[in-house]
């Protein structure tokens, strides 16, 4: 059984060495959930946003277009560095790099207007205590954004989606559906203001080579992809060339 300290190393060597490559990907750089981020910040011109699992850093960038200032937290050190580089070129002077894991968050209570976090929580190890975290972190009223890829929920088209993002990221833990997301939310004390879903092209080779995914397992990928059932090509409309299309969820949360 991998601990929680192996699988923090895990994910750090898995995402360390791949920072540039998620800073120019454009399925992280683009996307109409970026858009919905920034209209659901407008409102906060003056809030302290904490970004869980930055990456390279796409979703602090937009939150620091529109608020006061913001804290972009992950495991990864590589990462961060990308992240205040890029910063630094785009004249953002309002965000800053903080170390560390969702799941102990070094921020004190009642200290942050809004968390954020996108596409991260699906390799967080166990997303019932980070989101315990965020709620003791975030203000009374406070509010959080998740953003994630999503499981239909249906066990066919789940075992596919969790064997796929496993052999091309071994680093992946679940991606969860939205019923499970609502529980997740619920029993961590929030309350869930809005879940809206979405779709997401993953062009396949660029899909795999953002994660270096080892040749035997990018060929055990579409070995896997030409057994499948028609449901599950169909919901995914699995191409000849391998690309998909995954589920997204955008939950939108408070603190009471």
């Amino acid at each position: 059984m991998m601990s929680k300290n192996s699988h923090r190393q895990a994910v750090d060597k898995q995402f360390g060495s791949q920072a540039q490559d998620y800073l120019t990907s454009t399925v992280h750089s683009q996307g109409e959930d970026l858009q919905q981020l920034a209209m659901l910040l407008q409102p906060h011109p003056d809030a302290l946003v904490i970004d869980l699992g930055c990456g390279a850093g796409h979703a602090s960038f937009v939150a620091a277009s529109v608020v006061n200032k913001v804290i972009a937290y992950d495991l990864s050190s590589q990462m961060l560095d990308v992240v205040m580089q890029t910063a630094k070129d785009k004249g953002l002077n309002n965000i800053e790099v903080q170390q560390g894991v969702a799941e102990s968050l070094p921020f004190a209570a009642n200290s942050a207007d809004v968390i954020i976090s996108r596409y991260s929580a699906h390799h967080w190890h166990d997303v019932g205590q980070a989101l315990r975290e965020a709620r003791r972190v975030l203000k009374p009223s406070g509010k959080i954004i998740m953003m994630d890829v999503a499981s239909p929920g249906h066990p066919l088209l789940d075992i596919y989606l969790q064997t796929v993002e496993k052999l091309r990221d071994t680093s992946h833990v679940h991606n969860y559906a939205p019923g499970q997301w609502l529980s997740l939310f619920t029993e961590a004390g929030l309350v869930i203001e809005t879940l809206t879903r979405g779709r997401l092209v993953l062009e396949f080779s660029s899909w795999v080579a953002r994660m270096r995914t080892p040749e035997h397992f990018v060929g055990a990928i579409r070995e896997l992809q030409k057994v499948m059932p028609d449901d599950v090509v169909q919901h995914f409309d699995i191409q000849p060339d391998g690309s998909f299309t995954a589920d997204l969820a955008m939950i939108v949360a408070n603190k009471p």
